[in-house]
């Protein structure tokens, strides 16, 4: 049994407790006994007003499902009055304009790549972090960016005929993003400064420079040899390397050896959906990882091709600058410094979930509140500058709140960061908030959950995952959903990530926040990424998620191409698009649904529950690369679940399926999830007892518990079924 200490009406698990009055406290000018009194206080104040505001939302949907039950018609003008008249729809405020002060560079005036990271997972914490910068030669050399024709397949040794091709493709992109007056940076022979200036000779005995010199920002290494030139274009930096001793240096006519690229701006270290942390023994190492990340101290000790390697964070990278390299950047040893790491958000759980890590009056804390008060405590840390790697150089912190449904909830959590801010001794508006607008009410409500946290908000960030997930269940009555892929193609999804933008900027967020948009799930996918993901771009935002350091790299590509911040200007900010919003999207004609069409469809959620699951309640794993039903590999987390275990829930409701046909491919699917994991040692297989597999059932719950489940979220289910497996595994 786990063991507490007491604090007032607060009881701490051991093990946290000890973590925080030995780890995170010292150094944060916080004496243990006014931390433990003002976490006594937060619980007993904020408990009540969270317990309010999930049964509002329980409330809410009870009346929506009486609505849907009695034929009403929805959309409609009569729809629209029924929200407003219970509360789901608000009045929005008419103005609103961000307030947010001190924001780092990286979220307010650039625009970048952003990863999102199981913080209880260290080694791809470290691999995010260090993000920031990549070789854009690797990234076109390990992904399909870089076709296989001409002899140019990749395998186990080098291939200098797709060596050729990474060059060929890498310098085609310098002569976009930085342009010789004359000629192309393929004809170069050699890179030289001279005179404070940067020359390029080329093949023909020419000499050129810059079509823009202001670009070159300045360099490593001695003036008349230099190993690095950086350069600046759409606010991203990147480096022509250079080395005549490295293989591929010695190669090149200009003895380039690679180009790094600024890549990831900015990292979510998550403590929600892709984290599997159901006790306190797993929030323990969350909160130890993201401890160590502020305060510099994470490393990890690994072996990669048979040598012992110590992964530990990057340390900023430091220049002789030229004439024309931002003042700001400058220190008073005329150095010009730029931050090696990804500039840190981390992701608090929402308001639903409780944990035993911490008791009041003998019950489970909300996990969030819990978040709240200890990730902020151990960001002080950096705060005070003790690491020797800096976060946040305007002395902010960055906490993205996930699942809060309408204004109502971004205000308290506005108040909660309030109060935490004066538990932990920092100034007010410290505590900066992201909203993830991935649930309706949120959607509908945008402009007036903004203005609840206008002197907070850094972040708005759509995804369809999570959003579908609730659009399903607040529905669920209303009839029948269209299948999963059609769903991507219709009007709603189409006018909620339009929305989003136009009410991020009518609220004044460009130039002070991000506005995001959400995944590339298909990691070994990068030439469609490529093709895809520019459209975040050219739709305004400034920010978008990929799945790895590799596709961070790629992406920040896009950001070359197109000026994000210029587009911005050009976007309509009047667009509202409620009425497409508040459009259900249901199948328009059953009967055109076949047999097979309603199997493939059933088969293919059946698979993605089962693939993720499994890894989920048997191995702790809150995210990882998922092969789908075709063998595609898939980024995924809990909103995956989400959203299938919702679609099939709402075809049991409307008897498009029947259970016997989902038990079926429940069935079916689990084979082959064993099969397709079966070189994974540390599997464990469901087959062939599915009726004492844990991750099994977990999934069967999921669908067919999933009409009841609290706004279709899969947390409560998951984590049973988790301290289940834990409890059968320890024995």
């Amino acid at each position: 049994m786990q063991g507490y200490i007491t604090h007032g009406r607060l009881q701490v698990a051991e093990q946290l407790e000890s973590f925080i009055n030995d780890q995170a406290l010292p150094g944060t000018h916080v004496q243990p006994e006014s931390f433990w009194k003002g976490a006594e206080a937060l619980f007993a104040e904020f408990i009540p007003q969270n317990r309010a505001l999930l049964e509002k939302r329980e409330h809410l949907q009870r009346a929506i499902d009486d609505y849907h039950k009695a034929g009403n018609p929805a959309p409609g003008n009569e729809y629209t009055a029924f929200l407003k008249k219970i509360g789901y729809l608000v009045e929005q405020p008419t103005e609103v304009a961000a307030a947010t002060t001190n924001v780092d560079p990286e979220i307010a005036t650039m625009a970048g790549p952003q990863l999102v990271v199981p913080i209880n997972n260290a080694r791809y914490a470290l691999n995010a972090v260090n993000a920031r910068w990549g070789s854009l030669y690797d990234a076109l050399y390990g992904t399909d960016v870089i076709g296989t024709e001409d002899g140019a397949e990749p395998g186990k040794a080098y291939n200098p005929a797709r060596g050729a091709k990474v060059v060929e493709k890498a310098k085609a992109y310098l002569d976009t993003m930085i342009p010789l007056a004359k000629g192309s940076h393929a004809n170069a022979v050699k890179y030289k400064i001279e005179t404070g200036k940067l020359s390029v000779q080329l093949t023909d005995g020419d000499v050129t420079t810059l079509a823009n010199t202001e670009q070159w920002q300045g360099y490593q290494g001695e003036i008349d040899a230099p190993t690095a030139l950086l350069f600046a274009h759409n606010g991203l930096h990147f480096e022509i390397q250079i080395d005549p001793t490295h293989p591929i240096g010695e190669s090149d006519s200009a003895n380039v050896k690679d180009v790094l690229v600024e890549a990831a701006l900015t990292t979510i270290m998550d403590c929600e959906d892709s984290v599997a942390a159901v006790d306190a023994e797993d929030k323990t190492l969350v909160y130890s990882n993201w401890l160590g990340l502020m305060k510099g101290s994470l490393r990890i000790e690994m072996t990669k091709g048979g040598k012992n390697i110590v992964r530990a964070m990057h340390s900023d990278r430091i220049y002789h600058p030229s004439k024309h390299a931002t003042c700001e950047q400058k220190t008073s040893q005329n150095e010009l410094v730029l931050s090696g790491r990804s500039l840190m958000f981390v992701r608090n759980v929402g308001h639903l979930m409780t944990n035993d890590a911490m008791l009041f009056d003998g019950e489970e804390v909300p996990e969030g509140i819990m978040d709240g008060l200890i990730t902020s405590l151990i960001a002080k840390h950096d705060l005070l500058g003790n690491s020797e790697y800096k976060n946040s150089r305007e002395g902010s912190v960055y906490i993205v709140k996930p699942k809060m449904h309408g204004p109502e909830e971004v205000a308290f959590s506005n108040v909660l960061f309030e109060r935490i801010e004066g538990i932990i001794d920092v100034p007010r508006n410290t505590l900066k908030m992201g909203i993830m607008d991935e649930e309706r009410r949120t959607s509908v409500n945008l402009q007036a959950c903004i203005a609840e946290a206008q002197s907070r908000v850094v972040f708005i960030n759509t995804g369809f995952l999570d959003r579908t997930g609730d659009e399903i269940h607040t529905s669920m009555l209303a009839g029948p959903f269209a299948e999963k892929a059609t769903l991507k193609t219709m009007s709603w999804i189409k006018a909620y990530e339009t929305a989003n933008v136009a009410v991020g900027l009518r609220c004044g967020l460009s130039g002070k926040a991000q506005i995001g948009k959400g995944m590339w799930p298909i990691p070994d996918e990068m030439q469609n990424m490529m093709d895809a993901k520019i459209g975040h771009l050219k739709a305004g935002a400034n920010t978008a998620w990929v799945p790895s350091p590799t596709a961070a790299t790629l992406h920040a590509l896009h950001y070359h191409d197109v000026n994000v911040f210029n587009v911005q200007k050009q976007l309509d900010e009047n667009f509202n698009g409620l009425n497409d919003i508040l459009t259900i999207p249901l199948l328009e004609d059953t009967s055109s649904l076949t047999r097979d069409g309603i199997k493939r469809e059933i088969d293919n959620n059946v698979q993605g529950i089962l693939g993720y699951v499994v890894r989920w309640v048997h191995q702790g794993v809150g995210c990882s690369k998922v092969p789908d039903i075709n063998d595609v590999g898939l980024m995924e987390d809990r909103a995956t679940l989400r959203i299938s275990s919702q679609h099939i829930a709402n075809w049991l409701e409307h008897g498009i399926v029947s259970v016997d046909q989902v038990k079926e491919s429940l069935s079916r699917m689990a084979v082959l999830v064993d099969e397709q994991n079966a070189s994974d040692a540390e599997y464990i297989p469901m087959t062939p007892d599915l009726e004492n597999s844990i991750g099994f059932q977990a999934a069967s719950d999921l669908i067919f518990k999933g009409k009841e489940q609290p706004s279709g979220y899969t947390e409560p289910l998951l984590h049973a079924k988790r301290r289940e497996m834990k409890a059968k595994l320890a024995q």
